[in-house]
């Protein structure tokens, strides 16, 4: 309350200029009068008349806004503050008029009429009373009219905080998904290639174990290096991608032939951090590891207007109905595929142009900060 009553005294300088500004406005209405009237009161009377009312209201402005404050019309005593608010609306009307008739007589404003206090009171009252009510209920409306807005605006910036805020904690949602997507990928790969470097080391197979042992210290230092990345450069993955067909390599000595295909045009273009490895692994479980004959996979990325197609295509007898698409790798990169951006990226599977598989990735195309 005290704090509201100290900045409308603050402001008070502004309500001066306001009161001012009306009484003017008021003054041309009396001015147009007496000019059509042909009143021979001095056109002063009439300036000193309503500047002498409205700079009345001007002092009686800080107890009306308090009051406006304490009693505001809330629910559910907005009928009880109704009736207050028209009872000190007369009080204050009949109070303004008191003290304008004392200063218009002190002033000597239309002697004519006003050559007592009380006979300028019995002027004014029955001219005035009216229009002091609206006076009061003018002032309190304006002043409940900018609480409402700021209130409001209160409101809207509660809620936009409170939606940034939510925005913030589905950004760590997604991000903390992602991760744990990535987390689960990545141990997906590496497990499966300790497996095989068990498998070579029971099969006696020392040197072709040493040398994929060697091969997986390279790819996790590089992607370890990109472990906080949620989108690398195509050339980056196609990196990683290298050093994994180096493992895969060690494993089918004379039995895989990989076909990479990138224009220079994409290399920059962003793509999921390991998204191409766990396709190329499927293509070699379910083609090459299927088959005793060689077998061929085709990787190749080109930008198709705004979409950016990354194709893996193998040789061997494709996807089981019954098991397409459910293996962890391909689950995984949908959900990440999701989550990153929605319905502008697929992960699609068909049928291979030489009998196999082919998984196609499209992509929003965009450049790798």
């Amino acid at each position: 309350m005290n704090g509201g009553l100290k900045a409308d005294l603050r402001r008070y300088p502004l309500y001066f200029l306001i009161w001012t500004l009306i009484g003017l406005f008021f003054f041309s209405q009396g001015l147009t009068h007496r000019l059509l009237q042909h009143d021979p009161a001095p056109w002063w009377h009439y300036l000193l008349s309503w500047l002498t009312g409205m700079y009345i209201w001007a002092l009686l402005t800080p107890v009306l806004l308090w009051l406006g404050r304490r009693f505001a019309i809330e629910r559910p005593h907005w009928a009880g503050r109704v009736a207050l608010h028209l009872v000190l609306s007369l009080a204050f009307s009949v109070l303004q008029i008191a003290l304008e008739s004392a200063a218009s007589y002190r002033l000597g404003i239309f002697p004519a009429l006003m050559k007592t206090t009380a006979s300028a009171f019995s002027f004014l009252l029955p001219m005035g009373i009216h229009g002091g009510i609206l006076t009061y209920g003018a002032v309190l409306a304006v002043q409940w009219g900018i609480l409402y807005y700021r209130r409001y605006q209160e409101r809207t910036r509660q809620a936009l905080g409170l939606e940034l805020r939510a925005s913030e904690l589905q950004s760590e949602l997604m991000r903390a998904q992602l991760a744990a997507l990535k987390m689960q990928l990545q141990p997906h790969f590496l497990f499966n290639t300790l497996n095989a470097i068990m498998v070579l080391v029971r099969q006696q197979k020392g040197k072709e174990a040493e040398t994929m042992l060697g091969h997986l210290s390279d790819l996790l230092r590089i992607v370890l290096q990109d472990v906080d990345a949620q989108e690398v450069s195509l050339h980056r993955e196609l990196e990683y991608l290298r050093l994994y067909l180096s493992i895969e390599e060690a494993r089918f000595p004379d039995r895989l032939r990989v076909q990479i295909s990138a224009g220079e045009g994409v290399q920059d273009a962003a793509v999921p951090q390991m998204s191409l490895q766990p396709i190329v692994e499927n293509a070699i479980r379910h083609g090459v590891g299927k088959s005793s004959a060689p077998g061929r996979i085709d990787i190749s990325a080109a930008r198709v207007n705004e979409t950016l197609e990354l194709r893996v295509e193998d040789d061997g007898p494709g996807f089981s109905p019954s098991v397409e698409g459910k293996g962890i790798g391909l689950a995984n990169t949908r959900a990440r595929l999701e989550h990153l951006y929605g319905e502008g990226a697929t992960l699609r599977i068909d049928k291979g142009q030489r009998g196999g598989t082919a998984v196609t990735l499209s992509l929003p195309y965009h450049l790798c900060p």
